[in-house]
């Protein structure tokens, strides 16, 4: 028996998140059942977090368990060759036995793309937040992040929904900045844990975004964290702008 860690890029549109759900499309189920075809074996695989329905990956990172003898560069193109356009194996790389891709990530980052310019973005709606109601003052979202790297207690950017033995994460790096690519009209948000809690990132953007658009002065993200209460911190941004970008062992 072989242990596998896949990294696979995907479009999450047209999914229900990452997590195999009974008669709907999801990454995993996908996933398995190009696995399957190429191995003949009903493989369970893990990743290294559950994205959520709308939410794309640059690389996410997936283990799996096998009996096939295939070399790792053939399993990928076998794979690639049985998955649909908007899911990608772009690395296959045999670990040891033991490896975990929960447990043994160190850290992980999220980027979120918000557009604020005047007219709809027609061909990156899937990519990012549409924010119609003006610009957003990306300097002052920034000055306000300052208050959330290093180890805290993030419950007030928790949705409900996920059972955690601990709301405390770290935070390594966040930024936010204006014009990254080719428009001004982005703005761009990525962060850098050692791990996230259910919608934390989203939770995080909402938050800022009230700070942007003039609502909430830049102190207030500091004190929306000291309460450790979600109802005090802004709405749960959309799930299109969300994108994992890596995880790190």
């Amino acid at each position: 028996m072989r242990t596998l860690k896949l990294t696979i890029s995907y479009d999450g549109t047209a999914y229900a998140g990452w997590q195999v759900q009974p008669e709907r499309k999801t990454v995993q189920g996908t996933l398995e059942s190009a696995v399957e075809k190429i191995t003949g074996e009903h493989l369970r695989t893990i990743a290294s977090g559950r994205t959520d329905a709308g939410v794309h990956a640059i690389a996410q990172l997936v283990c799996l368990r096998t009996e096939s003898n295939l070399p790792a560069d053939v399993l990928q193109r076998a794979i690639n060759a049985e998955l649909p356009r908007d899911l990608a194996v772009l690395e296959v790389v045999e670990v040891p036995e033991d490896f975990h891709p929960i447990r043994d990530a160190v850290r992980k980052r999220y980027r979120y793309v918000i557009h604020d310019g005047p007219v709809r973005e027609v061909f990156r709606r899937h990519y990012c937040w549409r924010y119609g109601r003006g610009r957003l003052d990306a300097a002052a979202m920034h000055r306000a992040a300052a208050a959330l790297p290093g180890t805290h207690d993030f419950s007030s950017f928790e949705t409900a929904g996920a059972e955690r033995e601990s709301s405390v994460r770290t935070i390594f790096d966040i930024r936010v900045e204006r014009g990254r690519g080719d428009s001004d009209d982005f703005v761009t948000i990525e962060v850098e844990a050692d791990g996230f809690l259910y919608n934390m990132v989203r939770a995080i953007v909402g938050t800022l975004v009230e700070v942007g658009r003039g609502a909430q002065n830049e102190r207030w993200p500091a004190e929306v964290l000291k309460a450790a209460d979600r109802r005090t911190a802004g709405p749960t941004a959309p799930p299109q702008g969300l994108f994992l970008v890596r995880v790190d062992y």
